[in-house]
């Protein structure tokens, strides 16, 4: 890896500048100190020789420019990270130019100006502000940003006196607006938090922003210089200095690596820095579990400073406190909206005690308090000791996994660490990190946001979530949901292949040590087991195929179990991440639900289609040599519609249609057999950036070919520009009429980039004879790039296959795409199959 070197400027001004580094250590030129990081990643030499440098550069410009103009009456100052000696390799430089009155500042406004380019000639990235000492200690309700950057002010150049007279000032400002500054402090802080979704486990954080980053440490510093109550208390938990030191380690590498102020931790970067000398860990996985682990502890932190700051600061909620507290019972108390043990010592003879606590949290939706968690670490040993052995630790598990606030139950039992104490299979998944650049979370955050999910959509009021919500209600017993969605990725942790059946095992032995009936054991088993069943149906089978039906409702086997798998889907493809659950996947998932239930409780009986006749004979047709799969999978007022587009298409070869539908829009094409149809349709629509979802193609025997396309618009091109629903239907006229060919409309449209240089997706193609009656299944997993669904029909095109549907479906950069194809109305042969392998991966290599 070739690594940016800083500015000559920079170098050469710190070396001319070496006699003036009054006080600093000897760190020698940033280049050396650059060197000597990559040795020993050392952050601190690099804090010191950075701001050494700077602090050199500035008091130069100062003694040419300010000194000769200001004997007096100005003073520089440094502010933000520059005022915290926080300058890594390619920090912003903050300074505040201090004055004693704003008419000597404008008097020397050419000095000031001389100064400031001087610093930006140096290749420094400034940013400035002139104040006196009235607006230093002045509320800015618009800019209050600037009162907290004076939290960190230090005195660099310039008239002493005039600092001499902020200090006192300063420090009385800010102990009468203490209050409002710390309300700002934690409204900024908990819309940071919110904005990447009060969790740290993101698989690509951005270290200065994200929960548990470096914001986080400079909000402990302020709400500590604003005397914020309780802080101190919290220095014990979690190791926030080294943490802190950690995360400036970090910074170094990512600002070197990038050549610019860069805080986010891509996968990229992670490979790299696991690579490092430096680095104890030589895996990026293991590198990530010891970055969760800091950024937890920073988290943990920053959170109790701020329930304590704003417990302290507000007024509002203490009615709501106080009803709360009427909650305490003989073993907990509610004060501060914080739940505490009343009698703790009582764990010594009674650990089960701990799962009580949790109990209580998960019923009333009360966090705990921080002496409550203290208490917990202080007893962790002897917890430990206690639930390691097989105990009937059942019902006091069930009642917590059948709560109002089960999720929150047991994030404070993961973040106490009594949720390995009890299930040792969850330490494999903590922090755990699988790249495969679809998921947002890490495995163990996915699992409770899972049950979050679940626990929201009681309370949803849209109405394609509310179908599920009755399913929610209609469980026997809740708490076996949970407890499955607890272990359904476990086997992750493992590295298995199959993590499903891994997953299982070690689902299986948790519950024979908690001693889980065998009626419900089985259940959970099961659920385990087949948790990605129906996801897999959603995308790689026709669901109006009656095998697929058949096939679905042998393996679920009861309507009781379909229900629990049904949710546990719903709640696993949304954890995956905010926009995994689209509209169109939520109509397939209720769609795998409707078949399998109908299959399940249908009577026998011999299945007819009739066809009524028609005295025009259009109708009928139209309809012969349709496969009945037509008349199954369309209403009448669908036919009704193709009726009156063919009759469009007698007249002028092509007939389409375009409309808006549940998760995306739908476009039917009519048009006579030709070679490639199906394919130039799909790759007009990826010209136009669209997504296509699902595909069905249909002929008759009078050779007419009626096609189907569903396709989401993702950058609501159509949606917002209504012009270009009829721009996308006269390029489709041309390319099917021949006057435009797709390889010159796809030639123009980027290959996007994969998230990391070492993630691209080798192609695989796979054939199955047997999940369909009447066609063949072939399976793709490729790189998916504008085009691919062109390059593969026009294959199959090329080589006499009919393509009768078409199930596409993407995860980040991967496509997983599945054809039903038949030739001749029979399924592909050994032969073909092989030739058509090569041909397809070819094709999908682009």
């Amino acid at each position: 890896m070739t690594l940016p070197k800083p500015s000559a400027s920079e170098t050469t001004t710190v070396g001319n500048l070496r006699s003036n580094l009054q006080g600093m250590p000897a760190v020698g030129t940033l280049e050396e100190t650059r060197v000597r990081f990559f040795e020993t990643g050392g952050a601190q030499t690099v804090l010191e020789a950075r701001s050494s440098a700077v602090t050199g550069i500035l008091e130069a410009a100062f003694d040419e420019h300010l000194k000769p103009s200001f004997a007096e009456g100005l003073a520089v100052l440094a502010v933000g990270g520059f005022g915290r000696g926080e300058l890594f390799p390619y920090s912003d430089i903050d300074i505040c130019l201090l004055v004693d009155n704003e008419k000597q500042a404008i008097d020397n406004k050419a000095s000031i100006s001389a100064f400031l380019q001087d610093l930006w000639d140096a290749g420094l990235r400034m940013s400035h502000s002139i104040r006196t000492i009235a607006e230093c200690c002045q509320l800015h309700h618009q800019n209050v940003e600037l009162n907290i950057s004076l939290l960190d002010q230090r005195f660099l150049a310039g008239d002493l006196a005039l600092y001499s007279r902020l200090q006192p000032k300063l420090d009385k400002f800010f102990e009468s607006e203490r209050a409002h500054l710390i309300r700002h402090l934690c409204r900024l802080a908990r819309a940071r938090h919110k904005q990447y979704h009060d969790t740290i486990y993101h698989l690509e954080p951005n270290i200065k922003e994200s929960a548990g980053g470096l914001r986080d440490l400079h909000l402990l510093g302020w709400l500590g210089k604003l005397d914020a109550p309780g802080l101190s208390e919290m220095q014990w938990y979690g190791g926030v200095e080294e943490a802190r030191w950690f995360l400036y380690q970090l910074r170094c590498f990512l600002h070197w690596r990038s050549g610019r102020d860069n805080n986010l931790l891509t996968f990229d970067a992670q490979e790299e820095i696991s690579e490092q000398k430096f680095s104890e860990h030589r895996s990026a996985e293991m590198w990530m579990r010891e970055y969760f682990r800091h950024a937890r502890a920073i988290f943990g932190a920053a959170t109790r400073a701020l329930d304590a700051s704003e417990a302290k600061n507000s007024s509002l909620l203490a009615g709501f406190r106080e009803w709360r507290s009427r909650l305490s019972n003989s073993e907990f108390t509610v004060a501060r909206d914080r739940v505490f043990f009343k009698a703790p010592k009582l764990m010594e003879s009674d650990p089960e005690l701990a799962l009580r606590l949790f109990e209580f949290v998960a019923r009333h939706g009360i966090r705990l308090s921080l002496d409550a968690e203290r208490r917990i670490a202080e007893s962790q040993d002897r917890l430990a000791a206690y639930f390691s052995a097989s105990r009937p630790l059942w019902q006091p598990v069930r009642r917590i996994l059948s709560l109002p606030h089960t999720a929150m139950g047991l994030r404070a039992m993961h973040e106490t660490g009594v949720l390995r104490m009890v299930f040792p299979e969850w330490a494999t998944i903590e922090c755990c990190v699988i790249r495969d650049f679809y998921h947002r979370y890490t495995v163990d955050e996915h699992t409770l946001v899972t049950i979050e999910n679940l626990q929201a959509l009681a309370a949803s009021a849209e109405p394609g979530h509310r179908r599920f919500a009755t399913l929610l209600a209609e469980l026997e017993d809740p708490a076996l949901l949970n407890f499955a969605l607890m272990f359904h990725d476990v086997g992750k942790g493992e590295e298995s292949e199959a993590h499903s059946i891994e997953s299982a095992r070690m689902a299986d032995a948790a519950m024979e040590r908690i001693q889980v009936p065998e009626r419900q054991r089985a259940m959970i088993r099961f659920l385990v087991e087949q948790h990605l069943s129906l996801s897999a149906a959603m995308t790689q089978r026709d669901l109006e195929d009656p095998a697929t039906a058949r096939m679905l409702a042998e393996k679920v086997g009861t309507l009781e179990a379909l229900k629990y798998l049904t949710l546990l889907t719903y709640a696993d493809i949304s954890a995956v991440n905010p926009t995994a659950l689209s509209p169109w996947r939520l109509e397939q998932l209720w769609r795998v639900y409707i078949i399998t239930h109908h299959e399940l409780t249908r009577e026998l009986q011999t299945e007819r289609i009739e066809v009524a006749s028609d005295p025009t004979g259009e109708r009928e047709g139209f309809l012969k040599g349709l496969p009945v799969r037509y008349l199954r999978t369309h209403t009448p007022q669908e036919i009704e519609l193709h009726l009156q587009l063919e009759k469009r298409r007698r007249d002028a070869e092509i007939a389409l249609d375009l409309r808006k539908v549940e998760g995306g829009f739908l476009l039917t094409v009519l048009a006579k057999d030709r070679l490639q149809l199906f394919a130039s349709v799909a790759g007009a629509l990826s010209s136009f950036g669209m997504n296509i979802l699902k595909a069905e193609a249909f002929a008759n025997q009078q050779g007419t070919i009626l096609d189907t396309f569903v396709f989401a618009d993702p950058n609501r091109t159509l949606e917002l520009n209504p012009t270009e629903m009829d721009r996308l239907l006269l390029t489709l006229e041309r390319v099917l009429l021949g006057r435009v060919l797709v390889k010159d409309l796809l030639r123009y449209r980027p290959k996007p980039s994969p998230p990391s240089k070492r993630s691209g997706v080798a192609p695989r193609v796979a054939f199955d004879n047997q999940v369909s009656e009447t066609a063949t299944l072939i399976e793709i997993v490729a790189e998916d790039r504008p085009g691919l669904l062109y390059d593969v029909a026009a294959v199959l095109s090329s080589a006499g296959c009919n393509i009768e549907l078409v199930l596409v479906d993407t995860e980040a950069h991967r496509a997983m795409d599945v054809f039903y194809v038949s030739v001749q109305n029979r399924k592909l042969t050994e032969p073909l199959m092989s030739v058509l392998s090569s041909r397809l991966s070819e094709a999908c290599r682009g």
